[in-house]
């Protein structure tokens, strides 16, 4: 298959057809390289608050409920869009309101009509001492045409036990939002472990590019990346495809699923096979004094 991962830039939206044709156009880009899976990054979906008015795009709390209230319509396109250019799309999360406080939500679209929600589990600092962004609903594991398909929101990359829950997933896809160099590479190299102890092909997107209209998502730095084990049948360095950070636009990889279960029934290493024989040795280990 081809994947198609974004170095995503958002734009202050003076209308609806503005954003149709946003979307259309970077859908359309992605299906006529020939990608049968197009990755969009975390908050994304930010951008949607702008339709409701500068005022309310720039305030931390109405901004979360200005995309949330146009969430349902944003799938309906990506729905549309998935169906009409014929592939699998992870569409750029959001803050989805629930009864207590939103979530920061991912959804995944199939040509087929399906669609799939994954929330982020462990928020940042940020997102849950200033911005107030709650942990949502559990990780899942989605068995579409393309094979099992996990999604771990940026932060969440960050945390082998999370990635374990997904080991069943032959695609891991993180979706990101950092604003320094540094957190993207806290990411990426969380989503390089990821793929190494899960033998699996990470696939991440990030937001990049300036948006003065947000507090929240004002600056943010990264670029798409594809990452495999460097083991049989993938590159040295676990880097099958990157883009160029801060470069807006779209990075292609071939990824192979035969080259996944093959590295997990005959790779030179067997991380994932042999994870559980840590049991017995996670605890806390003792302080040895040699002074």
């Amino acid at each position: 298959m081809k994947v198609a991962t974004a170095a995503y830039q958002m734009d202050f939206l003076t209308s609806w057809a503005q954003y149709e044709d946003k979307l259309d156009t970077w859908v359309g880009q992605a299906a006529r390289a020939g990608a049968d899976l197009a990755v969009f990054p975390e908050y994304g979906a930010m951008e949607l608050a702008t339709l409701a008015g500068r005022d309310v795009a720039a305030d931390l709390e109405q901004s979360l409920f200005a995309v949330s209230n146009r969430l349902a319509d944003a799938d309906a396109l990506h729905q549309k869009l998935a169906a009409s250019h014929g592939l699998h799309i992870l569409a750029a999360s959001g803050p989805a309101a629930t009864q207590t406080r939103p979530v920061n939500r991912a959804r995944l679209f199939t040509p087929g009509g399906q669609k799939g929600v994954q929330d982020k589990q462990i928020m940042t600092r940020f997102e849950r001492d200033v911005w107030r962004i709650q942990g949502g609903g559990p990780l899942q594991i989605f068995d579409t045409d393309l094979g099992k398909i996990g999604v771990l929101i940026c932060y969440d990359a960050e945390f082998p036990l999370l990635g374990r829950a997904l080991a069943d997933c032959d695609l891991l896809l993180v979706p990101s939002c950092t604003e320094q160099l540094s957190g993207y590479w806290r990411v990426r190299i969380g989503a390089m472990a990821r793929a190494l102890e899960t033998q699996c092909v990470a696939i991440m997107s990030s937001l990049v590019g300036e948006a003065s209209w947000s507090e929240a998502v004002n600056i943010t730095t990264g670029t798409g990346g594809v990452f495999g084990p460097p083991d049989v049948g993938f590159p040295p360095d676990g880097i099958i495809a990157l883009g160029e950070i801060g470069s807006p636009g779209w990075t292609f990889a071939e990824i192979d699923l035969a080259s996944i279960a093959n590295v997990r029934t005959d790779g030179r290493v067997l991380g994932r096979r042999h994870w559980t024989e840590q049991k017995g040795r996670e605890n806390a280990a003792p302080i040895v004094n040699m002074r």
